[in-house]
């Protein structure tokens, strides 16, 4: 093998590596927003406006997913609202990132789940 085929080679490699963790996290947008709907919508309303039932009686009102904008950055990377950070408030609820406890943790959800909430909250962003 050449020096160049050598080099191009290594470089495909990193660039596949580095795209790896966002394909892994590509959710189902539908299969996502059944999931909301049964695990989020109650606090967040159906359209992630933070206006639903349970979360207009409390004393925060809950994250309005249409600005797209996300507050916590978990894993210390420097940018908040990642998939990654998404994966961690969803699983071990806010309060752990200095958030409200009111925004519980959802362990019971699987991974390819999470994806898929991650990905309908994604589709909400106007």
């Amino acid at each position: 093998m050449t020096r160049i085929k050598i080099i191009s080679s290594a470089a495909l490699l990193l660039a596949a590596l580095v795209c790896l963790p966002s394909l892994a996290l590509a959710g189902d947008v539908e299969k996502g927003k059944a999931l909301y709907m049964q695990n989020c919508s109650s606090c967040h309303g159906d359209t992630g406006a933070g206006d639903g039932p349970t979360g207009a009686a409390l004393p925060v009102k809950p994250r309005d997913f249409g600005d797209g904008s996300f507050k916590f950055d978990t894993d210390g990377d420097g940018k908040s609202g990642t998939d990654a950070d998404l994966v961690n408030v969803i699983k071990n609820g806010a309060m752990k990132y200095g958030g409200s406890p009111l925004m519980a943790p959802l362990p019971h959800l699987s991974d390819e789940n999470v994806a898929d909430i991650i990905a309908f909250l994604r589709s909400l962003k106007k």
